[in-house]
């Protein structure tokens, strides 16, 4: 194994340490955690791996407007999406937890007119996302997660 497969390794194996924290606190919490997430709308999205139909459950920020729930698939501005974002693409039917509700969900990505929309009100509220756009030369995907 290369020392480029090895870190990458190490690096998954961090990121899912991390994730776990985050979801035993959100399941501790009746969906509030601290951290880098303290007071930002936060939910669990369960998909299945795209290869291995593995489930996964993945913390992420999520803007609620106009009845309809939205994620940003924006990895703090890294060039590639993240790996839920390529799972809820290859099967859009996922499981939703806020706070302590649950629900089945269907992933649509929206098309550019609506997402540039969507995306600028989020980067409003928080401003960060403005900046993860400005790193990245990729569009960052904009998914609404339709109750089913």
């Amino acid at each position: 194994m290369s020392n480029e497969d090895t870190a990458k390794e190490e690096a998954a194996k961090a990121s899912s340490d991390w994730n776990k924290g985050i979801i035993e606190e959100f399941h501790a919490n009746g969906g509030k955690v601290g951290g880098p997430f303290e007071g930002s709308t936060l939910l669990l999205l369960h998909t299945n791996g795209a290869k291995s139909h593995a489930h996964r459950i993945n913390p992420v920020v999520y803007l609620s407007l106009d009845d309809k729930i939205y994620v940003f698939a924006s990895k703090a501005g890294a060039d590639t999406n993240p790996d839920w974002f390529h799972n809820l693409v290859a099967e859009p039917n996922v499981t939703v937890e806020i706070g302590s509700e649950k629900f089945q969900a269907t992933a649509k990505t929206l098309p550019s007119d609506e997402r540039d929309r969507v995306y600028a009100i989020q980067a409003n509220r928080l401003p960060n996302f403005a900046e993860y756009q400005a790193k990245t030369t990729r569009i960052i995907p904009v998914v609404e997660l339709v109750r089913t």
